[in-house]
C-alpha cells in the first residue's frame, strides 16, 4: 500500500512567495501523515483568473530552471516525497498551463495541458507533449490538468500507457468533476487524485471538493467546498495492474478499437 494525498488550498493571485509558503505548510502536513505522492492544484503558485496575457507572461517561469520548480524540488528532497503541481510555464514567447513532477532526487518531468478551458485560450498555447506517465519506481503516475477530465480519452490514454494513478491538478468552477472522477477511475481501473483550489478570485468562485477515487468508483477522501486542507488515502497498485473484472472480462483486452470511430 502507498499513501497519497491532495493539497487543497487558496492561492493568492500573482503572489508566488506567499503561495510557496502556504503550499509548503500543507505539503509538510501531508508528508507527516505518511503521503509519498502529493498533488497540488492547477496554477498553485500564481492563482488563476488573469486579466490579460501580460500578467501571465510576467509571472510564468521556465521548467525546470524556474523558481517554482526549484522550490518544489527543495521541498520534495527535504521531505522525501514526490510532488505534482500546476504552474504557468514560459518557453521563449510561448506560455503553457503545465504541471511539474518532482521527487527526492529532483526534477522528474512535466505535462502541458491539452484541453484549455474558456479564457485560458487567450493566454496559453495548447499542450504539445501528449499525455505522459512518469515511473516513480514504486508507482506509475499519469498527469492531466483540470478540464482534461471532461474528455474521457485523456484518462483512457493515461491508463493505456500504464498509469496506476492519475494526478489531476485542478481549478474547478463547474460542479461535475467530483461526481465524474470516480467513474474515470472505474472505467480505467486506476486511482485518481484531484487537487482543487478554494476561494473566489476576481468574481470567479472555485468549488473545492478535492478527492481521491478508487478503481471501484469509491471516494476514498473528499474535501470541503471552502477550506484549505489535506486529504490522504492508501492505494494498492496490485489492484490497478490487474485489469480483469472477472475470469472472462479484461477491460483492456475486451476493447474493440476497430469500431471506435465515426
Amino acid at each position: 500500500m502507498v499513501k497519497v494525498a491532495y493539497v487543497q488550498m487558496e492561492p493568492l493571485l500573482l503572489n508566488p512567495d506567499k503561495n510557496y509558503s502556504k503550499a509548503e505548510g500543507l505539503i509538510k502536513e501531508a508528508a507527516k501523515k505518511g503521503a509519498k505522492l502529493i498533488v497540488l492544484p492547477e496554477l498553485f503558485d500564481s492563482g488563476y483568473n488573469f486579466e490579460n496575457r501580460d500578467e501571465v507572461f510576467e509571472i510564468a517561469q521556465p521548467i525546470p530552471d524556474g523558481e517554482t520548480t526549484t522550490f518544489l524540488m527543495d521541498v520534495a528532497r527535504d521531505l522525501g516525497v514526490y510532488i505534482v503541481a500546476g504552474t504557468a510555464e514560459k518557453e521563449g514567447e510561448s506560455l503553457y498551463n503545465s504541471a511539474v513532477v518532482v521527487g527526492p532526487r529532483g526534477y522528474v518531468g512535466k505535462y502541458r495541458k491539452v484541453h484549455l478551458f474558456y479564457r485560458e485560450k487567450y493566454f496559453f498555447e495548447p499542450g504539445n507533449l501528449g499525455f505522459r506517465v512518469f515511473d516513480l519506481g514504486f508507482l506509475k503516475v499519469g498527469v492531466m490538468i483540470c478540464f482534461d477530465w471532461f474528455f474521457p480519452e485523456s484518462a483512457r490514454t493515461l491508463a493505456l500507457k500504464g498509469a496506476d494513478v492519475i494526478a489531476h491538478p485542478a481549478n474547478l468552477v463547474m460542479p461535475y468533476a467530483p461526481r465524474a472522477m470516480p467513474i474515470r477511475a472505474l472505467e480505467n481501473r486506476v486511482y485518481t487524485i484531484t487537487a482543487d483550489r478554494v476561494g473566489e478570485e476576481r468574481g470567479l468562485k472555485f468549488i473545492g471538493k478535492s478527492l481521491i477515487a478508487s478503481p471501484k468508483a469509491e471516494v476514498l477522501s473528499i474535501a470541503s467546498e471552502t477550506e484549505e486542507e489535506v486529504g490522504i488515502a492508501d492505494i494498492d497498485v496490485h489492484i490497478v495492474r490487474n485489469k480483469r473484472i472477472n475470469e472472462l472480462n479484461d477491460i483492456f483486452k475486451d476493447r474493440r478499437p476497430e469500431y471506435y470511430f465515426m
